[in-house]
């Protein structure tokens, strides 16, 4: 190990003992206690291009959505849904320890994450954006940018993926001859209920809502559940290779319901 390599070991061990010691006291290090969650504001209909799109600042961490509606064919299996198509995208200028190129592991768990809550919890009614039902439906595309990374990136991303939606104008597409037609109208998208995620990590024997970058780089593991507007979870990721115990998951979900109303309340300011 080079003299470099060992220096920087040390920091993280260093900053990771100050951590749980804090911890330990109650306290995390930016002041937080361990169920609140840093500033967090929305701002929407950024992209003007765009069918919707929204900016969503949580922390020092921004991400920016942005929705995109055409037309295709339905995915094979699912020939009378509409088609919904996520990516997500870490910025270079975002964090310093992130490279050119193609996207990573991160990025790729982000995107399918995000993408999850989405789905299980059937926000868009994808039976309603069949034209042609196993040749031409609707093809919803939300790209996703991460501006600044300061952690918790999958609560982010999916607060400015919901709010995107939510807020966005479909065009009205009709079929003439066999031909799509855009009509120069648009709709409101088919919504069906509001998922909202929750992001914990384990740092030792504290678990905290909303981590920072600092705590992700401490953490033992992490675990996000999305809930929708009834409250039922609909999806739940774990990260990292350390356990939760039986009963901070029994703990948590009952948090992610309480946390995920106080964020729906918010996002529901939007309309």
């Amino acid at each position: 190990m080079s003299s470099s390599k060992r220096s920087t070991v040390i920091v993280e061990q260093l900053r990771k003992q100050q951590m749980l010691e804090a911890l330990s006291r109650g306290k995390r290090l930016d002041g937080r206690d361990f169920e609140s969650y840093r500033n967090f504001e929305i701002e929407i209909g950024i992209i003007d291009k765009a069918s919707g799109s929204a900016k969503v600042k949580l922390g020092n961490t921004e991400v920016i959505a942005g929705v995109k509606v055409e037309t295709g064919e339905p995915f094979e299996g699912l020939e009378n849904k509409g088609a919904l198509i996520m990516s997500a995208e870490v910025l270079p200028t975002a964090s310093p320890h992130v490279e050119p190129g193609p996207p990573d592991e991160d990025a790729i768990e982000l995107s399918r994450v995000v993408d999850r809550g989405i789905r299980e919890s059937e926000m868009l009614d994808l039976d309603k954006l069949v034209l042609i039902p196993g040749k031409i439906v609707y093809t919803v595309f939300v790209d996703c940018s991460i501006i600044n990374s300061d952690g918790n990136l999958l609560d982010a991303t999916s607060y400015a993926v919901v709010a995107a939606l939510l807020t966005s104008k479909f065009p009205i597409y009709e079929i003439k001859d066999e031909q799509v037609v855009d009509t120069g109208k648009t709709m409101p998208p088919p919504i069906t209920t509001m998922p909202v995620s929750i992001t914990a990590v384990r740092i030792g024997e504290s678990v905290l809502l909303d981590p920072t970058t600092e705590e992700e780089a401490c953490m033992d593991a992490r675990i996000t559940m999305t809930t929708q507007s009834d409250g039922n979870i609909v999806a739940v990721q774990k990260g990292f290779t350390g356990p939760f115990s039986v009963n901070q998951i029994v703990q948590f979900s009952e948090i992610a319901r309480i946390k995920g109303e106080e964020m729906r309340s918010k996002i529901k300011e939007l309309n």
